[in-house]
């Protein structure tokens, strides 16, 4: 027997989302046995938008009975039946939140039509109600209204029974089989393909675009998890799912490094974290009209080569400083104090007394490039080398001036030496903040086990 259900709701998401309207039928594959069907008042405001959609607004609810006044009636309706609907993991999931505010567990079998007609009737550009309603030929009236989609998704699940010829809805029945769990637009096919290992994996809907980017140490696991969570969100992202991609990284340092760099090109729907670019600011040296060096910092994409890279202003002041107290330079020419005529650390005996051309500009300049010189120098360039996709590779991290330049995946039996041999393997890629978060995390956790390949310039 076969419980056919919809509900629509407040739409508010999550755990917060009431029901505003509920239809039940009764049926046992040929024929009709019972029905019920009311509105409901859901003790809290409607949305806007729920009303524009389905017409229930506040004051048609306002005298309806509360989920509380019926739950009895829909639970002894529902016993030992199949409970069905069209994205059933939401209609399920409503009934099931309302039932754990009462204090009972409610636990049906579960079909969702959506899945089982992207089976029986491959091929079809969509899978709503509305579309299989017209490929169908099923008469569909208030749309969007519990009782006109019930009575819709009734004759569709008579006519997928009737087309059944592989046995789909037993399988959907198997709790092993995994169908009920999975997003209604996802193949299991490529849910089953998804690898166990470390890496990134890509969320697409039924677009072909990337809604979400994640990744994992076990990516068929990780995945598994966002379907088992009842967060709006997680809600959300698994009704539009309807395809899943994946990159092997060998290694979970890896795994975040490509997820970060994923994350802020492709910009996805449901990713919150890490969207926000990292501007990066250059610092760089330039000769006045007068011959005087000066160093100073801007947008790394104004800076053609920058001496440093830093992601915020106020490292670029702290780096400064430091050369200013190491090297006695002016702040006026370091970009540390603007539209004065004379710095004032002069009568602090750190400047020289540039700014008051009481020094000689070649010595001052001769200091400046020491600095410059002396930044260089600190900064080593080298490779951090992590576990590979496979026994046969390694993979390895390009660092440079302390900062990631990108990664790629070497033969064991690769020889390096210079930088100029990574060009064949190395896949450079934009840095930003929080990759060099995580590097430096990394080795600071794993100090004594990372393996640090030194590479000359």
């Amino acid at each position: 027997m076969y419980a056919i259900i919809d509900v629509e709701t407040t739409g508010f998401g999550g755990e917060n989302n009431r029901i505003t309207e509920i239809a039940v039928v009764i049926h046992n594959g040929t024929t009709l046995v019972d029905e019920y069907h009311t509105l409901v008042n859901p003790e809290m405001p409607i949305s806007r938008n729920v009303i524009g959609l389905t017409g229930i607004d506040d004051g048609m609810v306002h005298d309806a009975p509360k989920f509380s006044e019926i739950a009895e009636k829909i639970e002894q309706l529902t016993a030992n039946k199949i409970f069905v609907a069209h994205n059933v993991n939401f209609d399920y999931n409503v009934i099931r939140n309302e039932f754990k505010r009462l204090g009972i567990d409610y636990k049906r079998k579960r079909l969702c039509t959506v899945r089982l007609s992207r089976q029986i009737f491959p091929g079809l550009r969509s899978y709503s109600l509305g579309n299989l309603c017209r490929n169908l030929e099923i008469p569909i009236q208030q749309r969007h209204r519990a009782k006109g989609d019930t009575d819709a998704t009734v004759i569709l699940l008579q006519k997928l029974l009737k087309n059944d010829q592989d046995g789909t809805v037993a399988q959907h029945l198997n709790q092993r089989s995994r169908e009920v769990t999975l997003p209604p637009l996802l193949p299991k096919t490529i849910f089953e393909e998804l690898p166990e290992t470390s890496g990134v994996y890509y969320f697409l809907n039924d677009t072909g675009k990337i809604i979400y980017v994640g990744k994992a140490v076990n990516i068929k696991k990780r995945v598994l998890s966002h379907f088992y969570d009842k967060k709006a969100k997680e809600l959300a992202l698994s009704k539009e799912t309807a395809h899943i991609e994946f990159e092997e990284t060998g290694s979970e340092l890896l795994a975040l490094i490509v997820e970060s760099v994923k994350i802020k090109h492709h910009f996805p729907k449901y990713n919150r974290a890490q969207k926000r670019r990292s501007k990066g600011y250059g610092v760089f040296s330039y000769t006045d009209r007068k011959g005087i060096i000066h160093l100073a910092y801007n947008h790394l994409k104004l800076v053609k080569q920058p001496i440093k890279v830093f992601y915020s202003t106020r490292e670029c002041v702290a780096f400064m400083e430091q050369l200013c107290e190491a090297y006695n330079l002016c702040p006026k020419y370091t970009q540390l104090q603007s539209n004065v005529k004379h710095c004032s650390h002069y009568k602090l005996n750190e400047c020289k007394g540039i700014c008051r051309e009481e020094e000689v500009i070649d010595e001052y300049n001769n200091r400046v490039q020491q600095a410059i010189a002396g930044t260089k120098t600190k900064s080593t360039d080298f490779l951090l080398i992590e576990k590979g996709r496979t026994p046969k590779e390694k993979a390895v991290i390009l660092i440079e001036d302390e900062h990631y330049r990108g990664h790629g995946f070497i033969p064991n039996d690769q020889c390096l030496t210079t930088i100029n041999d990574l060009e064949a393997w190395i896949e450079l890629q934009p840095n930003n903040r929080e990759i060099d978060h995580f590097i430096k995390a990394y080795m600071d956790k794993v100090t004594n086990k990372v393996e640090i390949v030194q590479l000359p310039s």
